[in-house]
């Protein structure tokens, strides 16, 4: 199972290299979502400091949910997801391996390029490793979720708004443990109690969300 991760994993790496935009239009999108909220708001430094640890993890969110929509999208076109479920090799690990490149391309460059808004933002500096760790922790979770929706509308034409609805709610509880990270942070508070929860719901998403993605793209193909 090791090797069928790994071959996967690099193969689906591959892909994305070769699909600049597919890479390129989540960061541009998290990027102008953080830029254009201070012109929105106003320039007073107080409000937007205060602002800024949920105006960034929305951006981050809404970018990931970005990154979803199309993710089994070619596989179910070309046919290659009837045969994930015709071959011996498990959806389970195929649906991790999918979803870990997709998160290497995109939440992993999100959590690099998050500090930049923070300090665009006011952010002051000290609370930049929160932002960085709850950021590290919580977009693998996001994408793990956002992927059992893609699964689930990957036969359905303009899904996206579906795929919303779906997900959205879903990701209510991390969105508040990131939050909340980043403003204890700023208020000068421990954070170790929001990053632990962060820890758990990452394991606990590892663990069981491929299975559910597997579920989910054997409904969407074989029906």
């Amino acid at each position: 199972m090791n090797n069928l991760f790994i071959t996967s994993f690099l193969y689906e790496l591959r892909v994305l290299f070769r699909q600049p935009s597919e890479l390129v239009n989540p960061l541009a999108f998290f990027t102008l979502v953080g830029s254009l909220f201070p012109l929105a708001l106003g320039t007073q430094p107080d409000f937007l400091r205060a602002s800024a640890p949920g105006l960034l993890w929305v951006s981050a969110l809404l970018a990931v949910l970005l990154s979803l929509e199309g993710l089994f999208r070619s596989d179910f076109d070309d046919g290659s997801l009837e045969q994930w479920i015709v071959s011996p090799n498990s959806l389970a690990i195929l649906s991790l391996a999918k979803v870990s490149a997709n998160w290497i391309c995109t939440g992993l460059s999100l959590v690099v390029l998050a500090p930049v808004l923070a300090l665009m933002l006011g952010l002051p500096g000290y609370c930049l490793p929160a932002l960085m760790l709850s950021l590290l922790l919580g977009t693998p979770i996001l994408s793990l979720i956002g992927a059992i929706g893609a699964a689930l509308t990957v036969g359905l034409r303009r899904g996206g708004v579906l795929l919303a609805l779906l997900i959205l709610p879903l990701y209510v509880p991390v969105l508040i443990l990131g939050c909340g990270a980043v403003e204890a942070s700023l208020q000068g508070l421990p954070i170790t109690a929001h990053i632990l929860w962060l820890a758990c719901l990452t394991v606990l998403a590892i663990t069981l969300t491929p299975f559910a993605i597997g579920a989910s793209l054997s409904i969407s193909v074989t029906e």
